[in-house]
């Protein structure tokens, strides 16, 4: 068996001309473009790239996108002070600030700070709790990108197995909780594991749907799959010789799998996809407000 590639880029692009007609068409009732406001600290090679990437990503599908670039000594009082600006700006629909912050500065206290209508990376406290509700107001953006990779790859989510593995505020828990809720495009029996998990390759081996985002480099192996599993991999990681892999040992786990996503190219291009969805949700959420 060779797993079929889940195309991440391919899908992600298809959805971003999907946004970009939808963005045409609010701009054309409200005369206002979708802006999203980007918030980076210090200097962090990374994230600068991450900034510059979504960045591109708005303009390419007719949003507006600033960037607000603040010293690396900040204190907290000064940063409170540009989000809450953002906050009241009726231009700026979605905020985003690049995390890891540097220095001491409080990740979780920023994080509460923007304003829930603002939310465009699902953090928030009460994003998170309407998620919770079934009732969400935005997805978080790498757990809604793997969702639209297994919708539009074909791929049943009712009724499924899935075992997600990592437990993160980010990825592993949100996931869990969006795929084992009411609907048709969910309602998975899910099984989140960790790395306290106890005999990890046996519940591994039970998934119809494999998702590995516990950050670890090629911890998944080909004896944790079950044969014609669908995998997916969230994780990233540069190796000494400067390639990237992920959390799935790639090559030996597409001899068992039926569809695997790559590294890079998989989960990657659809985060970035599904923050523009958020903007846009933002834009038209605060217009009817």
């Amino acid at each position: 068996m060779t797993a079929r590639w889940i195309d991440g880029k391919a899908i992600a692009d298809e959805i971003r001309l999907e946004i970009a007609h939808r963005v045409k068409e609010f701009v054309s009732q409200t005369k206002y473009k979708p802006h999203l406001a980007a918030v980076l600290v210090g200097e962090n090679p990374a994230s600068e790239v991450y900034i510059k990437n979504k960045r591109l990503a708005c303009e390419k599908v007719g949003m507006e996108s600033t960037l607000h670039l603040l010293p690396a000594d900040i204190r907290m009082p000064a940063l409170l002070d540009v989000i809450a600006s953002l906050n009241r700006d009726p231009t700026v629909h979605g905020i985003l600030v690049q995390f890891p912050l540097p220095g001491e500065l409080d990740e979780g206290t920023v994080v509460h700070a923007i304003d829930p209508a603002k939310d465009v990376d699902a953090f928030h406290p009460l994003t998170v709790g309407l998620l919770v509700e079934g009732k969400p107001r935005f997805l978080p953006c790498t757990p809604e990108g793997v969702h639209q990779l297994l919708l539009r790859s074909g791929i049943e989510i009712p009724h499924k197995h899935v075992v997600v593995v990592g437990r993160s505020s980010l990825v592993g828990r949100p996931l869990s909780i969006m795929l084992s809720q009411k609907g048709p495009h969910a309602d998975a029996t899910v099984t989140l594991c960790h790395s306290r998990t106890k005999d990890l390759a046996y519940h591994c081996k039970q998934a119809d749907i494999l998702v590995a985002a516990l950050g670890r480099p090629e911890a998944i192996t080909a004896n944790m799959v079950r044969p014609g599993a669908v995998v997916i991999d969230v994780g990233i990681h540069r190796t000494s010789a400067g390639k990237l892999i992920g959390d799935v040992a790639f090559d030996e786990v597409a001899r068992v799998a039926s569809a695997i996503t790559p590294v890079p190219g998989g989960v990657g291009p659809m985060t970035v996809t599904m923050l523009l969805e958020n903007t846009l949700r933002a834009a038209i959420f605060q217009r009817q407000a």
